[in-house]
């Protein structure tokens, strides 16, 4: 438990005396047969060139042909027989699916195990996803977008590469699960965290700009406009919610076009600067 495996490697091996013993007798008998179709093929020759100097009868020439596909026949069974042993002893053995922490074991050494039987529990690092339930109300929009991001604190969001959507409700709270794939090697995120999932119910336009350009002077907020003539004036707006990229929604008191000081201080010092010029 706690030990970090690599994809590929070996995890459980189980007893194998019985499979080697198989794959052994099964290659015994591939070599038998390899032996008994060279037999065949070279009596298949001897006798086609006799046949082809008309000294023996069409019957021993087809009894050689048909000596010689019985013997491919059970030269490509005992092939079969080989590979068929060789998987089996190659379920001997239990490979990491992914590499990642062994979280759990279920067995100890010793114990026998039947297929189907939980051996070892582990997690991945790399390959992560979000469970979620959604309310019945917004299960439709939620589908119909299947657009998500998982929110974070003090990181940016990340988008939600992939959705999947159970068929089903909880008959308890009438609620959908869905389950989101994260892309891969996502940073700060790890097995067993809470987080925040935000899903596209619809669309619609919305004036933003950045937050940092919003001044706030008690309960008002304004933003510093600059005009056509490099002119600056404070004018007073009405903000909306705050979007997970830094913007803010402008409501009322901006129209689209107009240019917003991206450093309220500056236009600030520039405004009174002005205006001290203009009153001389």
């Amino acid at each position: 438990v706690d030990d970090f495996v690599e994809a590929g490697s070996t995890i459980i091996r189980l007893r194998d005396t019985e499979q080697r013993a198989r794959l052994d007798q099964a290659e015994a008998g591939l070599r038998e047969a390899q032996a008994r179709f060279n037999e065949a093929r070279a009596e298949f020759e001897r006798v086609q060139g006799i046949f082809e100097r008309q000294l023996i009868s069409r019957s021993e020439m087809d009894r050689a042909t048909a000596g010689l596909e019985a013997a491919r026949a059970r030269l490509e069974s005992a092939r079969a027989a080989r590979d068929g042993a060789l998987e089996q002893l190659d379920h001997t053995q239990v490979r990491a699916p992914y590499a990642g922490i062994v979280t759990r074991r279920h067995v100890e050494v010793g114990e026998s195990v039947s297929p189907g039987q939980p051996l070892l529990s582990g997690i991945s690092l790399e390959f992560l996803r979000v469970t979620t339930e959604v309310p019945q109300r917004f299960i439709n929009p939620v589908r119909r977008y299947q657009s998500a991001r998982i929110l974070l604190e003090d990181q940016p969001p990340v988008t939600v590469s992939r959705l999947t959507f159970f068929p089903y409700a909880d008959p308890v709270t009438a609620a959908f699960r869905v389950r989101a794939e994260l892309p891969d090697r996502t940073p700060g995120l790890f097995p067993g965290m809470f987080v925040k999932v935000a899903f596209t119910v619809g669309e619609r336009e919305t004036l933003l700009v950045p937050a940092s350009a919003v001044v706030q002077r008690s309960e008002v907020s304004a933003v510093y406009v600059v005009d056509d003539q490099g002119r600056i004036s404070l004018r007073q707006v009405r903000t909306g919610r705050t979007e997970g990229d830094g913007q803010v929604a402008i409501l009322a008191g901006l129209s689209e076009g107009e240019q917003v000081a991206l450093d309220p201080v500056a236009a600030g010092v520039a405004l009174k600067t002005r205006q001290r010029e203009a009153a001389r």
